[in-house]
């Protein structure tokens, strides 16, 4: 398979029936604060409450009956997890799932209630690679990776693709980076569809290797990412880096506070439930990152999962 715009269309065929084609909202108040016209891409009511479910749907659906007979196997901080677990019971094969022990209370409920089978490990990259291959060695389950897969990208690519049909004009397209599955499908999408697109990549500045990568042309992993964005505390994939490489306009860095800042405005203006890994792209324009004045920018909101009992405004060194 080759991640282009034919793979990633023919994955919207694939996948249509199993997920939502998510609403796109905006809003006066927030457009006035930034002095664009912005366009939030809702993958927060999206199946499994992420983007994630269009790559694991499109990647469970995709493989033949001999590869999908001892299930499937990844592992993830959660989003992807969860998708995983849920295209597996929609096929009805097992879906084994390492999590990083530090993973939130609400992403490991979802997992388990989607009928997934986990084994934490430490929350470090080597061990989730480690672990997983264990656990592939003892289940013979395949591998479907949370970002390096194509059939992943792929699927993550819809969300750019149902976003250009609805609002065709736009200028800028602001996307949430950590393994960067989402970024690359985003990429093959937009530039095909509207070449004169400019897309940014957004991650927290703890967890920051994709702008170093970008930077210097080489990719090295944070050792100890440190971030509320807990979904995008992943280095970036090699595919996923090369794909960027070629065609990202930028990519930059957020504080922890400007997301927690933008993840309130998104709750109390859209009136939606976003986590801080969706609320990179906002973050972006509130603390200037990138600007949107007179500019039709469209942002990915990438996922709604958020422990409701641990929400960061409670924390005192965030108000």
């Amino acid at each position: 398979m080759t991640l282009d715009l034919a793979a990633i269309r023919a994955a919207h065929v694939t996948i249509r029936p199993h997920i939502h084609r998510t609403p796109v909202l905006t809003s006066a108040r927030l457009d006035a604060a930034t002095g664009g016209s912005l366009f939030f891409k809702c993958e927060n009511f999206q199946k499994t409450g992420a983007f994630k479910a269009r790559g694991a749907t499109n990647a469970v659906l995709a493989l033949s009956a001999a590869d999908a007979a001892h299930g499937v196997a990844t592992h993830s901080s959660g989003n992807h997890a969860a998708a995983l677990a849920r295209a597996a019971r929609l096929r009805g094969i097992p879906a084994h799932v390492v999590m990083p022990s530090n993973s939130t209370a609400s992403k490991i409920r979802a997992v388990e209630g989607y009928g997934g089978m986990i084994t934490f490990c430490e929350p470090t990259a080597q061990a989730r690679e480690e672990t997983c291959a264990s656990v592939i060695t003892r289940t013979g389950a395949v591998l479907i990776h949370p970002f390096t897969d194509e059939r992943v990208m792929a699927g993550q690519g819809t969300v750019a693709v149902e976003l250009i049909e609805d609002i065709p004009a736009l200028d800028v397209l602001l996307c949430p980076v950590g393994g960067g599955g989402l970024l690359a499908g985003t990429l093959i999408a937009a530039k095909n569809l509207r070449p004169q697109i400019q897309v940014i990549a957004v991650e927290p500045s703890g967890a920051d290797d994709a702008a170093r990568a970008f930077s210097t042309g080489k990719r090295a992993a944070v050792e100890h990412p440190v971030t509320i964005a807990d979904g995008l505390r992943t280095t970036i994939g090699q595919p996923n880096f090369e794909i960027m490489r070629q065609h990202v306009e930028a990519v930059v860095t957020v504080s922890d506070e400007a997301i927690v800042a933008a993840m309130r405005a998104i709750w109390e203006t859209l009136k939606i439930v976003v986590e801080p890994s969706a609320a990179v792209t906002y973050a972006a324009l509130i603390e200037g990152k990138v600007t949107s004045a007179g500019r039709r920018t469209g942002l990915i909101v990438s996922g709604g999962n958020v422990d409701l009992d641990a929400l960061p405004w409670m924390n005192r060194s965030f108000r």
